[in-house]
């Protein structure tokens, strides 16, 4: 069954509150879809954010990197012959690793659709445990104005939300502060997960948590509380105070992985599809981390339905994965898709549909010429 075309559309999807970070502030969803076709007419459904200030990847360089690379390197191949495919597309083009995890998602859509089976189900055979057909994800609260922080995680909690994930770095007694009183407002039963963003330096990082620890905050885990290219800070930060430190940024590549295990520079590992180049290396890390009895988080970006729908397959497949911060289409305001994981607030629901699930997207898509 051979790879006959490979189109491009978009999406916009504004969000029901600004995504604020320590790193950006974002109103709405501006995606880059991928949609290959067999000769057959089946049809697989890929997704990239660009998201400039963690992958490097703008809209244009996601553009051109499908346009001038990944798509002559791949038609008119052959989808039976996947890994072969996977791997000519992962070796086209060096980084870009949107655009890679874009066309990555939807070979595996298409492939899984082939096999006439739930993607999850596909990728489970790499894994001895049974899969999960239901997750959990976390919700995001932006970095705001105190207050305007604890409105955003009660409102979390009244839709049935039990995990916040909540932003920060961008001071760390106001930090220690947003914590504080989004733990007095919501009580002791939810779970805390910070995320940093890079924000802190490693001694603000240090200092900062373990003021979180001795006001016995409660949080689960802090998520890259340094720059992602500062190993040894990640290490300092994560010998030096009780709370799990999960490593985000660091880990682009299963080079990373393996370097962030061997020198014990964080105690967990994010996994996101747009930083490692798609589902395929997202495996080979997930290997690592089962063979060294690391727990992962599966997380998203600014992503919607299409690539947050791949990584709750991946994160349903894959034992190693405990966490997920997939709440990208929580965050939407609308739904434009048709199937895919079912949302009911913090609850997904894998579908038994083949592939990914999703049947429909609703964008002008324009066919590349090679």
């Amino acid at each position: 069954m051979k790879i006959k075309s490979i189109s491009l559309g978009y999406i916009d999807i504004p969000l029901v509150t600004p995504f604020k970070t320590a790193l950006r502030t974002v109103n709405s969803v501006n995606d880059l879809i991928v949609k290959i076709e067999t000769e057959d007419g089946m049809v697989g459904y890929g997704e990239a954010p660009p998201t400039a200030v963690i992958t490097g990847d703008t809209r244009e360089s996601i553009e051109a990197a499908v346009r001038g690379y990944i798509a002559p390197s791949i038609l008119g191949m052959d989808l039976d012959d996947f890994e072969a495919v996977l791997e000519k597309m992962d070796k086209c083009i060096a980084k870009n690793t949107s655009a890679k995890a874009a066309a990555d998602i939807a070979l595996h859509d298409l492939y899984a659709k082939r096999k006439g089976l739930p993607l999850f189900r596909l990728l489970a055979r790499k894994d001895p445990a049974q899969p999960k057909t239901k997750l959990e994800t976390d919700l995001t609260i932006s970095v705001n104005e105190t207050d305007e922080m604890v409105r955003d995680s009660l409102r979390a909690v009244e839709q049935g939300f039990r995990i916040l994930k909540v932003k920060v770095g961008k001071g760390g007694s106001k930090d220690v502060e947003r914590i504080r009183e989004i733990r007095r407002a919501v009580g002791s039963k939810i779970t805390i997960r910070v995320d940093a963003n890079q924000g802190w330096t490693k001694e603000e990082a240090v200092r900062t948590i373990r003021a979180m620890e001795d006001a016995a905050l409660q949080v689960e885990l802090v998520e890259q509380p340094v720059s992602g290219h500062d190993f040894k800070g990640l290490k300092y930060v994560t010998s030096q105070v009780d709370t799990p430190i999960l490593a985000d940024e660091a880990v682009f590549s299963v080079e990373d992985a393996e370097r962030i295990i061997e020198e014990r520079a964080a105690d967990l590992i994010n996994i996101k599809l747009m930083k490692t180049g798609g589902i395929r290396n997202a495996q080979k890390i997930c290997d690592i981390a089962q063979e060294n009895d690391i727990k992962c988080m599966i997380g998203c970006m600014l992503e919607s339905k299409v690539a947050v729908s791949a990584g709750a397959h991946l994160a349903a497949a894959r034992s190693c994965v405990t966490m997920a911060d997939l709440d990208g289409p929580s965050l939407c305001s609308i739904d434009p898709y048709q199937g895919g994981p079912v949302y009911h607030g913090p609850e997904i629901l894998l579908p038994e549909e083949s592939g990914i699930g999703i049947t429909k997207v609703p964008a002008a898509f324009e066919k590349i010429s090679c």
